[in-house]
């Protein structure tokens, strides 16, 4: 959420945000509502003062003639309160209600476009394989290894279900084992967080209103959260933090769980896009300066670049256009894996940096080293998601035989063997 002050002395800027992210809010509206709240809020507050006052005066006056005058001036003023109050209230939920739908401002580094279509590419790292035979997808291949099973999967949990085994499950854990050691070295606190979330964090992270559908819901009105990120940004909520404890590094671990609604008939089959799958997130609280939180945007997206590097899968990262950020994302950096069968690159993590757009929802403060209160700023981005690495991985390095080499890295972490193949 951004400050109603910024918003106020720097309309324009909000609107042209909204208009790069290609998102329709009415900033004109909230700004009219916002003084409406403001001149009757001044009301209020003088008539309480009012009351007050003559509250006082009712309790120490003697002459029973002015006190019934002011006891009868009393009821007027509280009646005029009541109803100044409670349109007051009602004026409230509007703005309120306007004011999570204002989108943070983004960068003016981020390029214009409509959607992920117009991300451009900034690196590309590796070497792509090239097979001196006729290769095959991760669905074949992981079959014929019985590493996963998709038919017992959709029979169990329907559209898109899968059951990882053997070497697939195996595979999983030293991906989550490996990348628990590689992120920990660069100073994160490890965490295993809450998948079922309340409505409010999700507020307070700016997952809604705009993308309640596609999440799941229970019948309780809580909901199944697609990112370790809600959570662990809902663990200080409501806090005052001393500035001395910044920055808060987390290496979050959680089941994530998306409807990916409106893709129906994209990837259908295989693992790219699930329902159900794990990820470890980095999550960042630093101290309220921009040039802070775009350093640590960098370093977080450098993390995983390492970390994929190390497994030697060839990769791009691209910066995503305005039509591809979020309601809160200032820039956001999204890092795609080569996947053979398909020629084309595909996500396997995004970086993303908020100003103190998530802590200002959330009420996340700290004071400052003059003592100051302020609003931290966030950042988070994905270390590893499992199983859809697994994707690039099985077909980078598969081999004729179809087995399939296991990186060197996460060879201590599969017996110290170096392939996989059938038995």
């Amino acid at each position: 959420m951004l400050d109603i002050k910024f918003i106020r002395e720097n309309a324009d800027i909000v609107k042209e945000g909204a208009k790069k992210k290609r998102l329709s809010v009415d900033v004109d509206g909230l700004l009219k509502l916002d003084e409406q709240r403001r001149e009757l809020l001044l009301k209020v507050e003088e008539k309480r003062k009012t009351q007050n006052d003559m509250s006082g005066k009712i309790a120490t006056e003697t002459n029973s003639t002015l006190k019934l005058e002011y006891i009868t001036s009393m009821t007027e003023v509280k009646e005029a309160l009541r109803v100044e109050e409670e349109e007051l209230k009602e004026i409230m939920k509007s703005w309120q209600m306007l004011m999570v739908q204002i989108p943070n401002v983004p960068d003016i580094s981020v390029p214009d476009g409509e959607s992920d279509a117009d991300n451009k590419e900034i690196k590309n790292w590796g070497e792509k394989p090239t097979f001196s035979f006729e290769p095959k997808n991760h669905i074949e291949l992981m079959e014929r290894l019985d590493m996963v099973d998709f038919d017992r999967g959709t029979k169990v949990a329907g559209f898109r279900g899968y059951f990882l085994k053997n070497d697939g499950a195996l595979l999983s854990f030293a991906v989550w084992n490996y990348a628990m050691d590689f992120f920990l070295k660069k100073g994160f606190n490890p965490f295993i967080v809450p998948s079922l979330i309340r409505r409010e964090t999700l507020m307070g992270t700016g997952y809604l209103p705009q993308g309640e559908e596609d999440l799941y819901k229970t019948q309780d009105g809580d909901f199944l959260a697609g990112t370790a990120e809600v959570a662990t940004m809902g663990y200080h909520m409501d806090e005052i933090l001393p500035g001395a404890d910044l920055p808060k590094k987390f290496l979050s671990f959680s089941p994530c769980f998306r409807r990916e609604a409106g893709s129906h008939g994209k990837d259908v089959k295989g693992l790219i896009r699930v329902h159900e799958f794990y990820k470890l997130e980095q999550v960042v609280l630093c101290e309220a300066n921009h040039e802070t939180s775009a350093r640590y945007h960098e370093e977080l997206n450098r993390n995983t670049e390492e970390f994929i590097e190390s497994l030697n899968i060839p990769y791009h990262t691209v910066v995503n256009c305005g039509g591809d950020l979020g309601l809160g994302q200032v820039k956001k950096y999204d890092i795609e894996l080569w996947v053979p069968l398909e020629q084309t690159y595909r996500e396997i993590s995004s970086a993303s940096y908020f100003h103190d757009f998530q802590t200002r929802r959330l009420n996340i403060r700290y004071k400052d080293h003059e003592g100051k209160m302020r609003y931290p700023h966030s950042l988070n981005s994905t270390a590893i998601p499992t199983p859809r690495i697994l994707v690039s991985l099985v077909e980078n390095f598969q081999q004729a035989d179809c087995s399939i080499l296991i990186p060197e890295v996460l060879r201590p972490y599969m017996g110290n063997r170096s392939v996989i193949k059938k038995k």
